[in-house]
């Protein structure tokens, strides 16, 4: 495999609605010694407060939940199509009950202390910059609450400067 290399911003091209929407990432955050990935399917890059930014959805209940919060960094790892089953594994079991890297057949590394997906092949490291909890009364349309949060696990939308791309 090769190694990563950063990736001037530039240079990216990325469709947001087939990578995140589509192919799925991993959020992962902790440190080198506990950290926690989980898959994502909603969020988004663009600008905001004049810097480069990625924002995730979380739910209240994931585990990673935990490790976003105490840490002022996370990753998000894009994975080719051959990886489609470790993201279902990350998205549909907890890191609290086993060693969720092990049991999907991932390998955590670092970069700048930040933990990401090695098999992945393009990396956001990102740094929190708001945290932002999405509430019922925030609803403008009311199918919202009736399609996805009928059992009250909201999520927390979380933005993130964008301060480094890694990719194969």
């Amino acid at each position: 495999m090769h190694t990563f290399q950063p990736l001037p911003f530039d240079l990216v091209e990325f469709n947001p609605f087939t990578k995140i929407g589509k192919e799925w990432a991993l959020v992962t955050a902790g440190n080198k010694e506990k950290a926690n990935t989980m898959t994502v399917s909603w969020g988004g890059v663009g600008v905001l407060w004049g810097k480069n930014v990625a924002f995730i959805f979380v739910r209240d209940s994931r585990y990673t939940k935990e490790f976003i919060d105490a840490n002022e960094f996370f990753s998000i790892t894009f994975l080719s199509g051959q990886y489609r089953d470790a993201l279902n594994y990350c998205g549909s079991h907890s890191g609290r009950d086993e060693d969720k890297f092990a049991a999907a057949g991932l390998n955590l590394a670092t970069r700048h202390n930040i933990p990401y997906v090695d098999e992945g092949n393009f990396v956001l490291l990102c740094e929190k910059m708001s945290a932002t909890r999405i509430t019922e009364d925030s609803f403008l349309l009311p199918e919202i609450k009736e399609k996805w949060y009928k059992d009250g696990d909201m999520h927390t939308m979380y933005v993130a400067e964008i301060i480094d791309i890694l990719a194969r």
